[in-house]
């Protein structure tokens, strides 16, 4: 049996036990390497992915501001840890916190100047990444891409896997 792609990569020599063991490792495989690409362009400032995803979505958030509890439910990368991530983003000078009022248990988020300008220099590079990412497909292949991935993550959403772990009672 021919061995495939992602098992040669991984230098694992028995086949898989079925093709949706396959399919998860390749996607998480492809997941991995695809996020050091991405990684490597955020390299020059310091910032891991999900710190500038955080600091994107403050940005988005505008004068307003955003609650660390909203920007941690629209993270791309879940589990992370909204409040170590703010707190770097903070000490860089890209971001401000202050209580909300009257909820002083709420803290809003807002991105600085210098936080505004480090994207507008960072983006297109992250944009230009990313189409370098998926280059090697055509736009069918890419929509198509995109709805099969849709529906993996539905259904994982849908059977178990919310975006907030409930966490059982280990007594």
């Amino acid at each position: 049996m021919k061995r495939t792609s992602v098992q040669s990569e991984i230098k694992q020599s028995r086949p898989f036990r079925s093709k949706q063991q396959e399919a998860t490792v390749a996607l998480l495989r492809t997941a991995s390497v695809v996020g050091r690409a991405l990684a490597r362009v955020l390299e020059p400032w310091s910032l891991s992915l999900a710190q500038y995803n955080a600091l994107r979505i403050i940005r988005g958030a505008g004068a307003d501001g955003i609650t660390t509890l909203a920007i941690r439910e629209r993270m791309i990368e879940e589990g992370t840890t909204i409040t170590r991530i703010v707190d770097r983003l903070e000490e860089a000078g890209y971001v401000e916190r202050e209580r909300s009022m009257p909820d002083r248990r709420q803290v809003m988020c807002r991105a600085t100047s210098a936080g505004a300008k480090l994207l507008d220099k960072i983006d297109p590079l992250v944009d230009a990444a990313d189409e370098e990412a998926v280059s090697v497909l055509s736009a069918r292949e890419l929509a198509q891409l995109v709805d099969l991935l849709d529906t993996v993550r539905g259904a994982n959403a849908k059977r178990g896997a919310p975006r907030t772990m409930v966490r059982a009672n280990p007594d």
